[in-house]
């Protein structure tokens, strides 16, 4: 789909005129006298660039722009305002209010193309909209080019066609083809020439070029490729040789792409700021230098200047010098301690007489110096070298950043490289310490719990033994200690457990969770017989696990929600799952005493307590028990909850795998 502009300009001459321009480059375009109809126009089609004049019978072409700008579809349109006023305040006020650009009349159609093609290509709407691989063909035979054109359609490539050599550079730079096959006799310039300044500007030079000639010696060969041409064809071949030809072309040529996006082309449309207190000079000056397809913008002073340059920056300055010169020295430092503007190539223009001073411009940080005479034609050339200069060093820099670009990966690989590496040795020797400190606390766990067991034991013993000659508070000693022995191995039980969970090995199988969850809730019935508990468990809950640590799950998020809903008023626990994007989360809910979020991210530590023993006993390792088991299965597991306000345990685990049928 071709891009599409709307011009918007009382004149028909001005729109009959941009819009066969825009025809010829491949636009869509709708033409538009007013603003109502302008409006109309945006309301049925959308375009992606506007040209607008400012001074419209039923309004003002600014204003319109400030509503353009207020339109979310709109918002960045790029808007290229023509005008008559070309003062450097209706510049700045155009810009200002939202203008992508403003250019004044009378006006070059190849510029105001130029232009929108440019804009278009920063907002990548013809890049997009173009698709296909665009061949120029650049040929002043008719009958060639058309055949040429069918033969190359035919094979799926979007032609692009131009006359002269001189229409053929400007196509290239407004359609950036992806291969130039050009004719080396022309009107004008010939193709060897066309493809030597193709060569020379950074921004197309990269663009495959095969020259066609109807010559059979030897050395027309030797002259193309001299030129700096990719391939040599004769026109006497068919066009399929053609044809073949272009495709191989192309096909070396996508091989050694680098991606890079080029400077600015030299032949494209290029803004000049002419600062000048005579009128005569600008008009002169601005009239040579339109012919050379560049749009002059006039300032008088080194203040509008600099007003503009605050909203819009320029391809090349030409700073006029008066007696006296010392304004122009403080606009020549002003713009070149600018980090913004200092690259903007800056020429000064004065008498003959003036040389001394134009030496100290160039101190001042002038790029060059032109003396006033008739001969504009010198004054063209160091245009035209500052800007194949400031593209050198736009090129140079381009290359200069994706080297350091290339280093600073390099050296973020190596530094990851060495991050991991340090990461897993570090994690490494945390798994051994680890390992040695669980061996440790399981030895002495294990150890501990033989004569823990042996106080419980005499403890009882002496209770039942000796009732009648102890005392009230003997018995109620012994009660304690042996309380506390209880206490004591249970904390060395689940220790002991935390141990073996970290240490044993994982056998998954397809298990049902229900099931699990379904014997827990029994045992805790019969445990607890006159507990009052309304539970809810989901059916077919499948996982890929391990059967004996998913029932430690399930002990402790169950034995945690029946212990915490216990003063209740009704109690009630459920447990079940929800399926997203194929993967499972399981829930265990409860609506018991719940917790402060404020404890979520330690809830799972060892040890860590968040109601008083009193109220709810516990060692505080449950839940680092099912912690682990989760996080060695690949899973994770969160809470959410709040006090009074019950708890809502969340983890996952791999889904079952469907059962073989």
């Amino acid at each position: 789909m071709n891009p599409a502009v709307l011009i918007v300009d009382d004149s028909l001459t001005v729109r009959m005129d941009l819009g066969e321009s825009f025809l010829s480059a491949g636009f869509e375009r709708v033409l538009c006298s007013t603003l109502a109809e302008a409006r109309d126009a945006i309301v049925a089609h959308p375009f992606d660039l506007i040209v607008l004049d400012v001074l419209l019978p039923d309004g003002n072409g600014i204003d319109f722009l400030r509503e353009l700008r207020t339109i979310s579809a709109m918002a960045r349109t790029p808007v290229v305002l023509l005008s008559t006023e070309t003062e450097i305040r209706d510049r700045v006020r155009g810009l200002k209010t939202g203008a992508s650009d403003y250019i004044g009349k009378p006006y070059e159609s190849s510029y105001v193309v130029g232009r929108g093609l440019e804009l278009l290509r920063k907002s990548s709407a013809v890049s997009e909209s173009r698709g296909a691989t665009t061949v120029l063909v650049i040929d002043d035979s008719a009958t060639f080019r058309e055949e040429l054109k069918f033969v190359l359609e035919t094979a799926g490539y979007r032609v692009v066609a131009a006359v002269t050599g001189e229409d053929g550079l400007r196509a290239a730079v407004d359609a950036r083809p992806d291969i130039i096959v050009v004719d080396g006799v022309l009107p004008g310039i010939d193709g060897a020439t066309v493809i030597r300044r193709i060569r020379a500007d950074a921004a197309v030079r990269a663009t495959p070029c095969i020259l066609l000639t109807a010559s059979e010696e030897r050395s027309g060969e030797l002259e193309a490729l001299d030129a700096g041409a990719d391939a040599y064809v004769r026109k006497e071949e068919d066009s399929q040789v053609i044809l073949a030809r272009v495709t191989a072309v192309l096909r070396a040529s996508a091989a050694s792409f680098s991606g890079v996006v080029p400077p600015a082309s030299l032949l494209g449309p290029k803004k000049i700021l002419v600062v000048d207190e005579n009128d005569g000079d600008l008009r002169e000056i601005g009239a040579e230098l339109r012919h050379e397809g560049c749009e002059v913008i006039a300032a008088r002073s080194g203040v509008e200047a600099l007003d503009l340059l605050s909203v819009q920056l320029v391809d090349c300055i030409l700073l006029g010098m008066q007696n006296p010169a010392g304004t122009v020295f403080e606009t020549c430092k002003r713009i070149k301690s600018s980090a913004e503007w200092r690259g903007i190539p800056l020429i000064l223009h004065a008498p003959a007489e003036m040389q001394q001073a134009m030496v100290h411009g160039i101190n001042a940080g002038a790029d060059d110096y032109i003396v006033k005479s008739s001969d504009l034609a010198v004054l063209r050339a160091r245009v035209r070298a500052q800007l194949r200069r400031k593209q050198f060093e736009d090129e140079n820099r381009g290359i200069r950043e994706r080297f350091l670009q290339k280093e600073l990966e390099v050296v973020a690989a190596n530094s990851a490289r060495q991050l991991a590496e340090t990461r897993a040795a570090f994690v490494e020797e945390l798994e051994r310490k680890n390992g040695e400190l669980e061996a440790f606390s399981y030895s002495v766990s294990h150890d501990l719990r033989a004569p823990l067991r042996s106080i419980d034991g005499f403890s009882q013993l002496l209770l039942e033994d000796c009732a009648a000659t102890l005392s009230d508070k003997g018995q109620d000693y012994l009660k304690r200690v042996r309380a506390s022995a209880q206490r004591m191995g249970n904390l060395i039980d689940d220790l002991l457990q935390l141990s073996r969970v970290g240490r044993a090995a994982i056998h998954r199988d397809r298990i049902d969770l229900s099931a699990i969850a379904n014997a827990v809730i029994e045992e805790l019935r019969t445990k607890d017989p006159d507990r009052k508990v309304a539970v809810r468990v989901q059916e077919r809950l499948l996982a890929e696990a391990d059967p004996g640590l998913t029932r430690i799950v399930f002990d402790n998020l169950l034995g945690n929600a029946w212990k915490f809903t216990s003063k209740a008023g009704a109690a009630r626990i459920d447990v079940e799952a929800k399926w997203e994007a194929g993967a499972a989360t399981y829930c265990v809910r409860d609506n018991g005493a719940g917790f402060s979020m404020e404890y979520a991210e330690s809830l799972f530590r060892p040890f860590q307590r968040l109601h008083s023993e009193a109220d709810f006993p516990g060692t505080g390792i449950g839940l680092a028990t099912v912690h682990r088991i989760i996080d060695r299965h690949g899973g994770r597991i969160w809470a959410e909850s709040g006090i009074d306000r019950g708890t809502a345990f969340f983890f996952t685990l791999p889904a079952a795998k469907p059962a073989a049928r």
